[in-house]
C-alpha cells in the first residue's frame, strides 16, 4: 500500500513540525530494544539520518520507497543495515530499529486526535514503514552473506600456508578436508610461491588430512603436475598406513612422484637431493 499525495503531505507536515520529538522518542525506543549494545549518541545520529532521509522522501513527493525522491532514505537504510551486519547485530534487531517508528507516529497521531482521518493516515504511514523495514532486512541479509563469504575466503587462505623452509625448498602443510575450492587455493598459492622464490622443490604434507579419497588424490596430483610445469618437483609426505591402504584399494597411482611416511622423511629426502649436509645445519628451537 503506497501513500497517496494527500497522505504524503500530511506525513511531511507531521515529520517537520515534530522533528525533535520524533528523534528523541525514536532513539529511546531503539535504545531499549538494543539493551545498551550501542551508545545513545551513535543511535541518535543514526535516527537523525533516518529522519532526514524520511523527510526528504515524503517532502519530495515520494509515495513509495522505490521512488526517486526516496533515494536518500534508501541509502541511509542500506548504510544502517551494513553497519549493523558488521557489528554483529541480528537482522531482527536491525529491522526493529526501523519498525519502532510506528509507535512514534501512533503517539503523534493520537495527540492530534484518533479520528477517522488520523487512523487512515496511520495505516498508510505504517505501510510505508513496513517497506522501510523490509528493505532494511533484505539489505542486511545481503551484507551479512557478503561478510560471511569474505571471512570464509580469509580463513581458506589462512588454512593453506606455503612455508619457505630454506633456499630452494618450500612446504605446504595441509590440515583438514581438501575440497575443490581449497585445492584451487593451494595450487595458486604454491605456484605463486614457486615463482617468487625460484624454488625447485616443494613438500606437500598431508599428515593433517583425515582421509584421502579419489577426489583428494586427484587434487594433489593436479597440484604436483602444475608445479612440474613450473619446473619444480614435489614430494608428498604424511602417507600413514591407513592412507596407504586406501590409496592401494582405490587403485590410485602416484607414478614417479616421491612419497614419504613423515615430514621428517621428506626433509631428509630433499636434503639429499639438494646436497645439503644436515650435520652442518644449526638446529633452531621455535617458541
Amino acid at each position: 500500500m503506497a501513500l497517496d499525495t494527500d497522505e504524503t503531505g500530511r506525513l511531511a507536515d507531521l515529520l517537520t513540525q515534530h522533528s525533535e520529538q520524533i528523534v528523541d522518542r525514536w532513539t529511546d525506543l531503539v535504545a531499549t530494544s538494543l539493551r545498551g549494545r550501542q551508545s545513545r549518541a551513535e543511535l541518535k545520529r543514526q535516527v537523525e539520518d533516518l529522519n532526514r532521509g524520511l523527510q526528504a522522501a515524503v517532502g519530495g513527493g515520494g509515495v513509495d520507497l522505490g521512488d526517486e525522491a526516496a533515494a536518500e532514505l534508501r541509502a541511509v537504510l542500506a548504510d544502517l543495515s551494513r553497519s549493523r551486519a558488521r557489528q554483529g547485530f541480528s537482522a531482527t534487531e536491525t529491522a526493529v530499529s526501523v519498525f519502532a517508528l510506528k509507535e512514534v507516529l501512533l503517539d503523534l497521531i493520537d495527540v492530534r486526535g484518533a479520528d477517522a482521518m488520523g487512523l487512515r493516515d496511520y495505516v498508510a504511514f505504517s505501510a510505508f514503514v513496513d517497506q522501510m523495514g523490509l528493505f532494511t532486512f533484505e539489505t542486511y541479509t545481503k551484507a551479512r552473506e557478503e561478510l560471511i563469504a569474505d571471512q570464509a575466503e580469509q580463513l581458506l587462505e589462512l588454512s593453506t600456508p606455503v612455508v619457505k623452509l630454506w633456499e630452494g625448498v618450500v612446504a605446504v602443510p595441509l590440515v583438514g578436508t581438501l575440497d575443490s575450492a581449497r585445492a584451487q587455493v593451494v595450487m595458486e598459492r604454491l605456484l605463486q610461491t614457486l615463482v617468487d622464490t625460484g624454488s625447485p622443490y616443494a613438500i606437500i604434507d598431508i599428515t593433517g588430512v583425515p582421509a584421502v579419497d579419489t577426489q583428494v588424490a586427484q587434487h594433489i596430483l593436479k597440484t604436483v603436475v602444475a608445479a612440474r610445469l613450473m619446473g619444480a618437483d614435489c614430494i608428498i609426505s604424511g602417507i600413514r598406513p591407513q592412507i596407504a591402504q586406501t590409496i592401494v584399494a582405490l587403485g590410485i597411482e602416484f607414478g614417479d612422484i616421491a612419497t614419504k611416511a613423515t615430514l621428517a622423511d621428506a626433509l631428509r629426502h630433499v636434503l639429499r637431493l639438494t646436497g645439503v649436509d644436515s650435520t652442518r645445519r644449526t638446529a633452531r628451537k621455535v617458541f
